[in-house]
């Protein structure tokens, strides 16, 4: 079948799609499913983790794993051609010059051997006939078109050598150099800060305008959803529950599914301040400084400055949030509060001890004082342990018996909401939720005084995300534990922080209760980072736009 020149027939429409997992027993993925896409038009496909979204995308490109996932029926027609029927030499055809796809994590897409330029010059040899000058041509001008510095450069570059928001565009020039009818991209945006986001969301849509080309965009970023989605269309358990124009899903859902998906989303008005229970400070840093160089043989390299500074105060049972763009230096503060770096300048009070200089081993009694929860539980938890010897594993080096330890486990692992007896099984038996659910109990099992969470959240979908922050809230009440919490989503930040120090090349520009900060900011830089949140005009828990709200709580702050 040859593509339709219909101009009114949907680019893509997905008809009746079953997929299940392959073997004897299989296991229904997607259960019928329907969607179109119309020429030109921004699809948002929206769904917690395990609705099915990915998978939609995957068999559309003709990319699920053989053997693993099956589509069973139903039609997937790409300008009227169903992509399930045609031959493999057809569909990598069709890959690429009448579909395309941008991942979400580009340094696992990228190949890290080969320069960014011949890898999307790659592209063009497989699928055209031009020489290799006009290639190079192409591939310089497509660079230009998705707003890349220096493009010589970073034609020339490797992947570890740009930064993430670059080696996002140059996944979005690889996928448009054909300049393809359908765009489908998956999570393109979750890992990057709300100024990178802003300038991607921005590409894609100049690019759509330019080229005409249809997007299907998957995220469980409900703020990405209001700033670019022309329609939405609402995943659970592998069926779509719910179609319609953006403004209506976002004002009117009609499922239940929907308006608790929309709950969920953090608003962007700071929560009600809460008075201090406590005058004790258990971290202070003190014009803290990091300073990266490397020594030659004759003089020192170029040197830089990762923080300079930073002087900020944690009291007991309050939490500071810092926040601010990729490469602000919010990350290298917490490893150096954790002393998992050696800071070039200032000192760190733990409890009102200098720890800033301390040896390794002089360093010892402290470190149960202060534990870490890292972004991603997939990397963080060893998993060839249980569950239960990861979380006792810190207690036994510290002296507590093992019996002790494990009936402490167990503890901890109803404490936050999963079954004592999951210590007996592994990290990969549970979800990306309930991972990192594993690794707050496994922090909790030292019995610290402070919680250090980087980015510990920025992975997990919307509600899962959010049982997530209710989770720590509810610990910290408990147990009067702080929290110095590392992100760059101002929504969670809103939501979780009593103070919030915004941060910028290394240097605390802003800092104060969250209130203050994020309703009334003094610095520009604070202005453009809540300007540039996604979704920073509606509060999606009350259906309704940010200045609706604003008005319901002060009519003149809305005026």
């Amino acid at each position: 079948m040859t593509a339709t020149t219909d101009p009114l027939a949907p680019i893509l429409a997905i008809e009746d799609l079953v997929v299940t997992t392959g073997g004897p027993r299989p296991i229904p993925i997607l259960k019928g499913i329907s969607l179109e896409i119309g020429a030109g038009e921004t699809v948002c496909l929206v769904g917690e983790s395990g609705s099915g979204k990915s998978v939609t995308s995957l068999a559309t490109m003709g990319l699920l794993p053989k053997g693993a996932l099956v589509a069973r029926s139903g039609r997937i027609l790409l300008e009227g051609e169903d992509v399930l029927a045609v031959r493999p030499n057809r569909l990598k055809a069709l890959r690429a010059t009448r579909m395309s796809m941008v991942f979400q994590e580009p340094m696992t897409a990228l190949n890290p051997v080969i320069t960014v330029g011949r890898q999307i010059e790659e592209v063009l040899q497989a699928h055209s006939s031009l020489g290799a000058r006009e290639q190079r041509r192409q591939v310089l001008d497509m660079l230009e078109q998705v707003h890349l510095p220096d493009v010589p450069r970073i034609h020339a570059s490797y992947p570890h050598q740009l930064s993430g928001g670059q080696r996002q565009r140059i996944m979005i020039a690889m996928a448009l150099i054909l300049r393809p009818k359908l765009l489908i991209a998956d999570e393109p945006t979750t890992a990057l800060d709300v100024t990178t986001q802003k300038q991607i969301l921005k590409l894609i849509r100049d690019l759509q305008k330019d080229l005409g080309t249809s997007v299907l965009f998957i995220t469980h970023d409900m703020g990405v959803v209001a700033d670019i989605a022309d329609r939405v269309c609402v995943m659970h358990h592998g069926e779509i529950v719910e179609t319609g124009a953006t403004r209506t899903i976002l004002t009117a859902p009609a499922k239940d599914y929907t308006r608790d998906l929309l709950k969920a989303v953090p608003a962007l008005l700071p929560r009600p301040a809460r008075a201090e229970t406590s005058q004790e400070t258990v971290l202070e840093t003190i014009e803290l400084g990091m300073t990266y160089g490397r020594r030659s043989l004759l003089r020192r390299s170029h040197q830089t400055v990762a923080a300079d500074k930073v002087s900020l105060v944690l009291k007991r049972g309050r939490t500071l949030g810092i926040v601010g763009e990729s490469g602000s230096g919010k990350s290298t503060v917490a490893r150096c509060v954790m002393r998992l770096i050696e800071p070039t300048a200032g000192g760190i009070r733990l409890n009102g001890h200098d720890i800033s200089n301390l040896s390794r081993a002089a360093l010892h009694p402290f470190r149960q004082r202060i534990q870490m929860i890292f972004q991603d539980p997939n990397r963080s938890l060893n998993p060839r342990l249980t569950v239960g010897d990861s979380i006792t594993e810190g207690p036994i080096n510290y002296g507590v018996k093992k019996l002790a330890a494990e009936a402490k486990a167990r503890e901890l692992l109803e404490l936050v909401g999963l079954p004592a007896d999951a210590v007996t099984r592994h990290p990969h038996q549970f979800s990306g939720g309930q991972r990192q659910r594993i690794a707050i109990a496994r922090a909790l099992a030292m019995e610290p005084d402070i919680l250090v969470a980087d980015e510990a959240v920025s992975a997990l979908d919307v509600s899962v995300q959010a049982q997530v922050l209710d989770l720590l809230g509810d610990i910290q009440k408990r147990l009067g534990v702080a929290i110095l919490f590392i992100t760059h989503d101002l929504r969670v930040a809103a939501q979780i922080c009593d103070d919030v120090a915004v941060m910028q090349k290394g240097r605390v520009v802003e800092y104060g209760p969250a209130a203050q900060v994020l309703r009334h900011p003094q610095q520009d830089y604070t202005r453009e980072l809540l300007d540039a949140a996604p979704g920073k005009d509606w509060d999606f828990p009350n259906f309704q736009s940010l200045a609706a709200t604003l008005a319901q709580i002060s009519p003149h702050t809305a005026a």
